[in-house]
């Protein structure tokens, strides 16, 4: 029997070239870009990757991997900033929780819960022209 402990926690921001990077979301919509949850999660390939061209697998795939922990930029040593200022400055998208298939072993939902993903749809890796709040909730960390 599978514990919590035999499972890895997710980064549900984590870029697909990351070891172990799964496909858990798709985005669509061109002027207000959601993400729509798949039913199970989709082991990142070339194969996968591939069939984002022309653009970029970020742009429509959301990705998740093992959490960096301390070797990312957004990690404080016992939490994700991310995923505080995500819940805590962007506005909610949907009412309800979305079907994600990753939820169980996602950071954010074990540290922020619902207010991260009620927020989560939104969150697109490579947005090219994020709004004035979302630049700020990505970068703040990071630019400091």
């Amino acid at each position: 029997m599978e514990t919590s402990a035999d499972r890895t926690t997710l980064c549900p921001s984590a870029r697909p070239e990351l070891a172990n990077s799964v496909v858990f979301g798709l985005v669509a919509g061109m002027t207000q870009a959601r993400v729509t949850y798949l039913k199970q999660p989709l082991a990142v390939t070339d194969e996968l990757l591939a069939k984002a061209s022309p653009v970029t697998p970020t742009e429509i795939f959301r990705t998740a991997a093992p959490c960096a922990l301390n070797k990312c930029q957004h990690f404080d040593g016992q939490d994700c900033r991310l995923a505080t200022r995500v819940a805590e400055k962007l506005p909610a998208v949907v009412a309800e929780l979305p079907p994600c298939s990753i939820r169980r072993d996602c950071r954010w939902w074990q540290q922020e819960g619902k207010a991260a993903c009620l927020r989560c749809p939104q969150i697109i890796t490579d947005n090219y022209n994020p709004s004035g709040l979302m630049h700020e909730v990505a970068l703040s960390e990071a630019i400091s």
